[in-house]
């Protein structure tokens, strides 16, 4: 739901709250898709990272074809708003099948995922038991990062098989380069994407010499797509997080700090002077506890301070959370006076390490155009 506002300083806005800069969203949807148009592919969104109806009209309104879910809930919300081709990005469990059918009934043309036989015949039974046609895929693993099955393994062919039945058809495959977020130089992020694509399209043409029809071969993570030179034998490409971006995603390259559209608005409630903390209501209920910097070229700590108008403020580092408490530490030689520069009530802003899990600690976002809040926008939670 859209909730408008008189136009509104932020420092009216109760903390903590999750704010998109309008502007920087938009300019990430755009640069996504107009290089998803140059590669000659198609895009599908993961709208895991927002969950949210607005963005999802955003995004395909500037080109996107279908989305990507990582949960049922999610497909059934944007069902209902009049999205029909949605792929289930996750290998589907026993119990979700029920939802998953009352969806495709409904007219929701859900593709479920699958990387193993045994979960390919599950599905096929279950498909038969309630004379209903479903769509699988199979989840290609090119980088070792998490599931998946190798592109050169004979139990490829079995899991297409066991996916030829009457009631189910193999509708293509994916693969997914996790291990791009652990990249940091255009190099490295191409030679990942080049080894997503070529590990998928072997692996759909492995099938295809089978006898067996393979038409979808969808590649995709935010660091891949925007690095990958050409993708030749790819239908489609899917991405996430770059339509908020965060810290990580800046540490790969793939973005600057000035592209991050999402920040957690936060008041002061506090001091250390001896320690040149600054406390603040933002704790990891707010940011979240994801330490995706950690490992990188720079750590951020639990996120970029920034001031009210999104500029970072150096020598400044959230280093520790609590609940509700969020600890900032000045580094700088001004510490003594932190309560001076920082008095109680005011705010600052920080970027998160991983926008989706920061995300998902709010359910609505207070959209920000030129330093003005403009409109509320509900997010969804749960699974």
């Amino acid at each position: 739901m859209t909730r408008p506002l008189d136009a509104m300083r932020l420092n009216n806005i109760t903390t903590p709250a999750a704010i998109v800069d309008v502007r920087k969203m938009r300019a990430n949807i755009r640069r996504m898709q107009q290089r998803m148009d140059l590669l000659g592919v198609k895009f599908r969104p993961h709208v895991k990272t927002a969950k949210c109806v607005e963005i999802v009209r955003e995004q395909l309104a500037a080109g996107a074809q279908g989305i990507t879910v990582s949960t049922l809930k999610e497909a059934e919300a944007f069902f209902k708003e009049g999205v029909r081709d949605i792929l289930y990005a996750v290998e589907v469990a026993p119990a979700k099948l029920a939802k998953a059918l009352e969806l495709r009934r409904k007219g929701c043309d859900l593709k479920l995922l699958v990387d193993n036989p045994a979960s390919a015949k599950m599905v096929a039974r279950f498909a038969a038991g309630h004379e209903h046609a479903f769509e699988v895929w199979i989840e290609i693993d090119t980088d070792g990062h998490r599931a998946g099955v190798q592109p050169g393994d004979t139990v490829l062919i079995e899991i297409a098989r066991a996916l030829q039945t009457e009631w189910t058809r193999l509708g293509g495959v994916l693969a997914h380069a996790g291990s791009s977020y652990e990249a940091n130089s255009p190099q490295a992020l191409q030679e990942i994407a080049e080894r997503e694509r070529a590990g998928c399209v072997a692996a759909a043409q492995a099938i295809r010499n089978a006898g067996i029809a393979c038409a979808a071969v969808s590649v995709g993570s935010t660091p891949t797509a925007l690095s990958a030179p050409a993708l030749p034998g790819v239908t489609e490409v899917r991405a996430g997080v770059y339509v908020f971006f965060d810290l990580v995603m800046a540490n790969t390259g793939v973005c600057t700090l000035d592209d991050i559209a999402l920040s957690v608005l936060s008041t002061v409630i506090g001091h250390r002077i001896d320690k040149g903390w600054i406390l603040v209501d933002a704790g990891w209920m707010a940011m979240s506890r994801d330490r995706g910097t950690q490992q990188q070229a720079v750590d951020y700590g639990y996120g970029r301070v920034c001031d009210l108008d999104g500029r970072p403020l150096d020598g400044l580092m959230m280093t520790q959370v609590n609940q509700e408490h969020g600890i900032i530490c000045d580094t700088s030689a001004q510490r003594d006076d932190v309560g001076i520069r920082f008095p109680i009530g005011s705010q600052v802003r920080i970027l998160p390490n991983h926008a989706c899990a920061t995300a998902t600690q709010f359910d609505r976002y207070e959209l920000v155009d030129g330093g003005e809040c403009i409109a509320t926008w509900s997010r969804f939670r749960g699974w």
